[in-house]
């Protein structure tokens, strides 16, 4: 069955401003992908879609061969991993962009929907959606990360005879957990070691400092996320 162009112009407009909703929020994050990205994805997404399910029917032999849309559809999903792909970047020991790309592979899905007409469940998601990308975000600096261990980054400089089981068993000790050890010989003939620590929630990296700072062998400690 062929839609009307209305329908079919209505369908692909729906797609674009629910993929807007769920953009925005990574548009005020200033994400690399961010209102413009998502509108676009939604609505490539929602014109594969269509063009699988619709538009190819007057090419077939037979008239009343049946088009299987969800074959374009699975291509939707594999070349968005792409554009998913390219807004992840790792920073350090830290990996930024996640949240974007699984809102560029939700929007896909919402414009895929849209297409097909499902209307009920485009904007169930793209409510969720929204609800994620910004009541959620609340939450998560609230409550969350008072919960969660903090990832922080020491950079100690030491003496080139000091043992690093005296850091680690400090470190320990305390309830820091080590996750990485990197040592770098510095220009004076110290050692720059530099760790990859998950502090205890609400814990103070200053006080860490300070305490590795009292140990013999240690010259100096800086810290950064």
């Amino acid at each position: 069955m062929l839609l009307e162009p209305a329908e079919l112009i209505i369908r692909v407009l729906i797609a674009g401003g629910l993929g807007a909703l769920v953009g925005l929020d990574r548009e005020l994050a200033d994400q690399p992908a961010g209102l413009r990205t998502h509108v676009l994805v939604s609505l490539g997404a929602a014109l594969f879609t269509l063009t699988g399910a619709y538009g190819v029917s007057s090419f077939t032999v037979d008239p009343g061969t049946p088009v299987d849309p969800t074959r374009v559809a699975a291509q939707v999903v594999t070349g968005i991993g792409f554009l998913g792909a390219g807004a992840i970047i790792r920073q350090g020991f830290s990996v930024r962009g996640l949240t974007t790309a699984a809102g560029l592979w939700v929007t896909a899905a919402i414009g895929t929907a849209v297409a097909l007409g499902f209307y009920i469940g485009a904007l169930a998601t793209t409510g969720s959606a929204v609800v994620a990308l910004y009541a959620l975000k609340r939450v998560e600096r609230l409550l969350l990360r008072r919960l969660k261990p903090g990832r922080w980054e020491f950079i100690i400089e030491t003496e080139s005879e000091i043992r690093l089981s005296n850091l680690t068993n400090t470190l320990e000790r305390n309830r820091a957990s080590v996750e990485s050890i990197r040592m770098d010989t510095t220009e004076t003939g110290g050692r720059d070691v530099v760790m990859e620590l998950l502090l205890p929630p609400r814990s103070d990296p200053q006080d860490f400092a300070e305490m590795l700072r009292s140990l013999d062998g240690v010259r100096s400690v800086d810290w950064s996320r």
